[in-house]
């Protein structure tokens, strides 16, 4: 069995391939499917945004028992006055956060005292936090401003690096594709997502496109002088370029993924449900997400999208003459699944004469000259 080092050099030589290139119809499809999935949640389900966005009033109760239960929170919260609906979860294994709406001075001070009496602690174990919804609004505003500026700066930047609106515009739909279906995981599941979350969803933007920039590259420097050889199409080089970084690819996503699933799920079962999740989950699900589409998204994309130039119909027209001709000259043969196979030409041995060691070539006998 071959072991997993084998595996990546038989892959970076070309002896072993995946077809990702000639399949890309089922990656593309896989996505897209993903990405209508998670807007569908959205719209229906819509995202769970923090009281740091939408404005509002927070209560910590600490030093509480062991793994208090939540009810008593809401039935504080009505004691107080308030009949809406209240946000309570679980901080660590003595505490609550409890999030209402904005309210004035007495009703927080009267929410205060009622978490107070329902667990049993000082009203000085009971912290108050109040935001504005102008506040609000503005880091919500903030957000995306940078996520767009984000967007921007990166399809300018892969343009002038790689000289080429194919490229820019490719990693720029994988970048949807991660930023979507994580922000449709957060619907779903409503997870509330908070400022730390935001940076969360930058950082898997980030991560994912430093994979995607690195095939591109690979790719680049593989179609170098394409169009001076008959040998290989463009979709051909794109596909060893994968594979060629396919491995480097899975080592990176394990290296990244492991310590992040140990805040998600260490944190979340020694700490509390909430705490670390608005910003370990962004990283989990987009660590996955974008290894998946850096290999099955990006540049099957690119080679659909600049497959379209009549530059590569001309080059790939000029590969398959030169590859009719081969065959018919007997160079060359045909797979039973149609693809190009070369025929290796047999190697002549060299004669053997006396005197010389196995594998050692004959040398030509010198004439004697007469001194």
């Amino acid at each position: 069995m071959m072991s997993y080092a084998q595996w990546g050099n038989a892959l970076y030589s070309g002896k072993k391939s995946y077809g990702i290139i000639k399949n890309r119809r089922i990656p593309l499809t896989v996505g897209a499917i993903l990405m209508a999935i998670s807007v569908i949640g959205i719209a229906i389900f819509g995202l769970n945004p923090s009281i740091e966005f939408t404005g509002g009033a927070e209560f910590v109760v600490t030093n509480a028992a062991s793994n208090p239960p939540q009810q008593p929170a809401y039935d504080a919260v009505k004691a107080a006055g308030l009949n809406e609906q209240t946000k309570v979860a679980q901080m660590g294994t003595n505490g609550l956060r409890v999030q209402t709406s904005q309210q004035p001075t007495d009703v927080e001070l009267k929410i205060q005292k009622e978490l107070a009496k329902a667990y049993n602690v000082d009203i000085s174990k009971v912290s108050k936090t109040s935001i504005g919804p102008s506040w609000g609004a503005s880091v919500s505003k903030q957000a995306l401003f940078g996520l767009l500026v984000f967007m921007g700066m990166i399809a300018l930047l892969l343009m002038a690096y790689f000289r080429t609106w194919t490229m820019s515009f490719s990693a720029l739909f994988a970048l949807m594709h991660d930023f979507l279906i994580t922000l449709g995981v957060f619907a779903y599941t409503q997870i509330e997502i908070t400022p730390a979350t935001i940076i969360g969803l930058l950082t898997i933007l980030g991560y994912s496109l430093y994979d995607t920039v690195v095939v591109f590259d690979k790719i680049r420097e593989n179609t170098r002088d394409m169009f001076n050889q008959s040998r290989s199409k463009y979709n051909e080089l794109a596909n060893l370029s994968i594979n060629q970084t396919m491995v480097r690819s899975i080592n990176t996503s394990i290296t990244g993924i492991l310590p992040v699933s140990a805040i998600l799920f260490l944190g979340a079962a020694l700490l509390g449900t909430s705490t670390l999740l608005d910003i370990s989950m962004p990283l989990f699900i987009g660590m996955i997400v974008g290894t998946f589409s850096s290999i099955f998204i990006a540049t099957p994309m690119l080679t659909l999208v600049r497959g379209r130039s009549q530059a590569i119909k001309d080059h790939n027209a000029k590969v398959d003459k030169a590859r009719a001709a081969a065959v018919e000259s007997g160079a060359a043969t045909l797979n039973e699944d149609g693809s190009f196979k070369e025929v290796t030409p047999a190697v002549v041995a060299a004669p053997m004469v006396p005197g010389h060691h196995k594998g050692q070539a004959a040398q030509p006998k010198r004439k004697k000259t007469k001194k």
